[in-house]
């Protein structure tokens, strides 16, 4: 099945694509609202600003697609693998993804306001901003993710959930490369959180939960901890 019956199909009313392969192909600027594409092969496809809202692509093979610009709020990519996709700009407005591969995925400047992302791989994932906007996490829930090495600056994270991730030296510092911007981690949940050799410099924390979370050799310079629970429990002034 190519992409032309693809989209004819769909303008007739079918939704159900799952497992089709469409690896390397172009559907940019198309509605797809509400498709089943479950297990398809979608590797190397250029998906650009198509619209996959509450679209189905559980276990979906999206790696190396280019995807900037994409919307995929409250789409379910349960498992999905986005390895090394380009994701800048998109919407992933209450996504789920949790259990999914976005190992060194580019997330700049998207939407991931209260998106689920549990268990998710983001290992060396890029998060920093794109063309100023800011990439948006918060109320995220990101419990047991791996960030490991993820670029996180100017991020913004506030109350997002991220108890028990891995953040093994994960870049959360502040930057002016886009203005003058720090991570925003204020009142996130970190609780038990592997934040080791991690760089803070500049983050804000205020009112987060780091209760029993690693820091060991973090960089915390000029990090605000104003009214944070600290890893042993107390609460910083």
């Amino acid at each position: 099945m190519d992409v032309d019956e693809i989209l004819k199909r769909y303008t007739t009313g079918e939704r159900s694509f799952q497992r089709v392969n469409l690896q390397e192909a172009e559907l940019t600027n198309a509605n797809l609202r509400g498709a089943d594409f479950s297990n398809a092969d979608l590797r190397q496809t250029r998906l650009g600003k198509t619209n996959f809202n509450q679209a189905c692509l559980r276990e979906a093979n999206l790696s190396e697609a280019i995807l900037w610009g994409i919307d995929l709020s409250e789409a379910d990519l349960y498992g999905a693998i986005l390895r090394e996709a380009d994701l800048t700009g998109a919407k992933l407005v209450q996504t789920c993804l949790d259990k999914a591969n976005l190992i060194k995925a580019s997330l700049g400047g998207a939407n991931l306001n209260r998106a689920k992302l549990s268990g998710c791989l983001l290992i060396q994932a890029d998060f920093r901003p794109s063309s100023n906007q800011r990439t948006d996490l918060g109320y995220a829930v990101l419990t047991g993710a791996d960030l490991s090495y993820a670029d996180l600056r100017a991020v913004s994270l506030h109350h997002a959930n991220l108890d028990g991730a891995k953040l093994c030296r994960a870049n959360l510092s502040h930057t002016t490369l886009w203005g003058d911007l720090a991570t925003d981690l204020s009142q996130a949940s970190l609780q038990k959180a592997d934040l080791s050799y991690a760089d803070l410099n500049g983050a804000i924390l205020r009112k987060a939960n780091l209760q029993g979370a690693d820091l060991t050799g973090a960089i915390l310079t000029d990090a605000d901890f104003q009214g944070a629970i600290m890893p042993d429990g107390t609460v910083h002034d």
